[in-house]
């Protein structure tokens, strides 16, 4: 049984049928080839329990996360189920792999504070003309304001953002299509990087097509440049290096912190369920926790 086809034919199953996410595809081929390296050269249906189980005792010991764990689990699990349904094994060894608990971490977040001055800096620096500068501000004001995914910010296009009612039109996961706002701020820098932004960097390539966000080469921005961007950007905020999704966790609590039903949050998020979105109403309750500790005279 050759390993790799096998391996293609699932992963094909899950990207059109299943229609999941490319990273969650990418995440299970990495999953699975690193399956195939613990177990060896040997046939699909000579994989039992204790192989499985003692593959992922390696990755626990070699100090992967929870989550990760819980991710391969559910990554053999389904290519299992699949491989069954397919006759390609008699006996779906996962059926008594237990799936680890994940633990609840909660997100790091910047407060809106140190977010409204470095956002401000940015404009101050933008306002000078330089494209990158013009960009930079765009990019972080879109991910911030309407909360969105960094897969969602690097997919769109110039007709995909609609600056009179200063809403987007996002592909989420699942490839689910959804329609975000973003205030007033963000549809600043966006004209702005439209107007004196892009124009000079799409002058840098033969063809550019209708991306929103380009590189320096003129071509569509990737997530990687866009991760470096936040990464370079936020973490004098909350003392750590963090990536696109800290805007994303920040702009959840502060709407929440604000007000805002946690129905609509879970809408402006895409969130598949409000369970996922529910995290959020817990960061904000420490803050009203610890606000609570510091001025309260009965604390």
């Amino acid at each position: 049984m050759d390993w790799e086809r096998t391996v293609e034919a699932y992963l094909q199953q899950l990207t059109e049928v299943r229609r999941l996410a490319p990273a969650t595809v990418r995440a299970y081929r990495s999953d699975l080839t690193d399956l195939r390296s613990h177990v060896g050269d040997v046939d699909l249906d000579r994989i039992d329990l204790e192989e499985l189980r003692s593959w992922l005792w390696s990755a626990t010991q070699a100090g992967s996360a929870r989550s990760t764990i819980a991710r391969r689990t559910a990554a053999v699990r389904g290519f299992f189920a699949w491989a069954t349904e397919q006759d390609l094994v008699a006996v779906d060894p996962t059926l008594r792999l237990v799936t680890p608990k994940r633990g609840r971490t909660l997100p790091r977040i910047a407060t809106a504070d140190a977010l409204r001055e470095t956002l401000d800096a940015m404009a101050a620096v933008a306002a000078e003309g330089d494209a990158i500068a013009l960009r930079d501000h765009a990019i972080l004001e879109l991910l911030y304001g309407a909360g969105m995914r960094v897969s969602e910010l690097c997919g769109l296009d110039v007709d995909d953002v609609d600056g009179d009612r200063r809403t987007a039109r996002v592909l989420g996961k699942g490839s689910k299509e959804r329609i975000v706002p973003f205030g007033a701020p963000a549809g600043r820098a966006v004209d702005a990087y439209l107007v004196r932004g892009r124009p000079a960097l799409a002058s840098r390539a033969a063809t550019t097509g209708r991306a929103l966000l380009l590189g320096t080469r003129g071509g569509r921005m990737g997530v990687r440049s866009v991760y470096d961007l936040v990464s370079r950007t936020l973490a004098p905020l909350v003392g750590s290096s963090v990536g696109p999704h800290a805007l994303r966790h920040s702009a959840a609590t502060h709407l929440l912190d604000g007000g805002a039903d946690l129905r609509a949050v879970q809408e402006i998020l895409g969130h598949a369920s409000l369970g996922t979105t529910q995290i959020y109403t817990h960061v904000s309750s420490e803050r009203l926790a610890a606000t609570y500790r510091l001025a309260h005279p009965r604390a």
